[in-house]
């Protein structure tokens, strides 16, 4: 799991109310399933499936572009390490590799012919496969060469979740649960309670490595707060099988599934509530490269976008403010963290856009209902070149554009 480039420091917003999050369709160009989706920043992506099927975009979905895989095995994942470095597994025991951003890929020989249901890298060089038979494979070598693990199941194994740490789960049929805590040279039996199939596992924050989530068929989602010895089910709403979640923050997160299923929580997993997609369609994957910026893909090509999910934000002063305000931001120049701080004088919906010196939109820091107070956000510049940069906050009553300098 990526950190997003977008970092809110304050408490959750009271204001805010699930039906202002909407998702909206997009064209895919292709009718195959696709069953994985993954983006390096809020505009450029990959989405996978079916018969070698890989769609890439570079301006947040408005166009989905056909990438020449090289293979007809039905791809499973697709995981980026950074900007330029990504892999996708699946059928047959398929690995590919770009090292240009998703535009090309290359076969890697992973050692196997069973299917490869997921990839992860904790490291530009280290990084693991599970897929059918209890297979999980290892490679300390961006993927030259793989070894074999054993987790200690011949289960079908469809996630695999690491920390830097050496710290990661398998799950897969039947409820299992494995856990290393060594990189994958030892696995350990956790028992899940459930004898449903579990489709994924995440960490929910990778600074409270206890906090672990799974789900699964029949609306399981799973959580452990003392790293995997104990585990409790969680009341969802639904009895969709959930095949993928995904954390914007340590308790804010999104559980995709059939017939169209998009669940939430802010309270991490006490409480869920369900989101409207428009579509029946089984999604497969959903992904948030930044917290009010999410993708979820599944069958016949289907492609959701929300640009209004949930935003951790909060007022940094007890005094209400009289006007809207956009202050300049500092420290200016930055290098790469600077701070924008704004007086939301009444409650409404917020837009906070970045821009370059072309004028093209590259982030959008805040989209969603904010109330009256004063907030501040950290913009990250680490992904963008140096350079003059304009910052731009709107609402129905109010505009302003302030100038910014990323010094590298």
């Amino acid at each position: 799991m990526k950190k997003s480039i977008l970092v809110i420091l304050f408490p959750l917003l009271s204001g805010f109310t699930f039906s202002q999050i909407t998702w909206s369709p997009q064209t895919s160009g292709t009718s195959q399933n696709l069953y994985s989706v993954y983006f390096v920043n809020e505009y450029t992506g990959c989405a996978v499936g079916a018969n070698g099927t890989i769609r890439r975009t570079t301006n947040g979905g408005t166009n989905w572009n056909s990438v020449n895989s090289g293979s007809n095995s039905d791809f499973y994942e697709v995981f980026f390490f950074d900007n330029l470095t990504g892999y996708v597994s699946g059928t047959n025991g398929t690995i590919r590799k770009t090292t240009n951003g998703g535009l090309n890929w290359s076969g890697q020989n992973s050692g196997t012919n069973r299917t490869l249901y997921e990839i992860f890298f904790t490291s530009l060089n280290t990084g693991y496969v599970a897929g059918a038979n209890g297979t999980v494979r290892k490679t300390t070598n961006g993927g030259t060469s793989w070894s074999s693990q054993s987790p200690g199941t011949s289960q079908n194994l469809y996630e695999v979740d690491f920390t830097s740490a050496g710290v990661g789960y398998v799950v897969g049929a039947s409820g299992t649960i494995r856990c290393t805590t060594n990189g994958g040279s030892n696995w350990v039996s956790r028992t899940s309670g459930t004898n449903q199939q579990l489709f994924d596992v995440r960490f929910s924050n990778l600074t409270l490595l206890t906090n672990v989530y799974a789900v699964g068929g029949n609306g399981t989602v799973l959580r452990t707060t003392n790293s995997g010895m104990n585990w409790s089910p969680l009341t969802t709403g639904t009895n969709y099988d959930l095949y993928e979640i995904h954390f914007t923050y340590p308790t804010v997160g999104y559980a995709a599934g059939e017939h169209g299923t998009i669940i939430m929580t802010t309270n991490g997993g006490d409480n869920w509530t369900s989101l409207e997609s428009y579509t029946t369609n089984r999604f497969h994957s959903i992904f948030f490269p930044v917290p009010n910026v999410g993708y979820a893909v599944g069958l016949n090509g289907t492609i959701r976008k929300t640009v209004t999910g949930f935003v951790s934000a909060g007022s940094i002063s007890s005094n209400l403010p009289d006007n809207f305000e956009l202050y300049q931001n500092y420290p200016n120049p930055f290098n790469p963290v600077s701070s924008i701080k704004f007086d939301i004088a009444k409650t409404g919906f917020v837009k906070l856009t970045v821009f370059d010196m072309q004028g093209r939109e590259v982030s959008v820091p805040v989209n969603s209902i904010l109330t009256a107070g004063t907030y501040e956000i950290k913009w990250n510049g680490s992904n963008f070149s140096s350079g003059v940069y304009y910052y731009k906050l709107t609402s129905d009553r109010f505009s302003e554009t302030r100038k910014m300098v990323l010094i590298k």
